[in-house]
């Protein structure tokens, strides 16, 4: 999960998860600069995902 976002980017797909998967946290959603690819993999494994699916689901949103 090799995506780059600038910061207005990545704050509207984690409102975009936050809405249509209720059960993600502000905390899974938080991040550090950087390490967006490492919170989009734990975000997957709460989701209980594939890579492949969260890259469908985020091209998707």
């Amino acid at each position: 999960m090799k995506i780059k976002y600038d910061r207005e980017g990545l704050d509207q797909l984690k409102t975009r998860l936050k809405e249509r998967y209720p059960q993600l946290t502000y905390t899974d959603l938080n991040f550090i600069d950087g390490h967006e690819s490492r919170m989009l993999t734990l975000i997957a494994y709460k989701l209980r995902k594939t890579k492949d699916e969260m890259d469908e689901i985020i091209k998707r949103l």
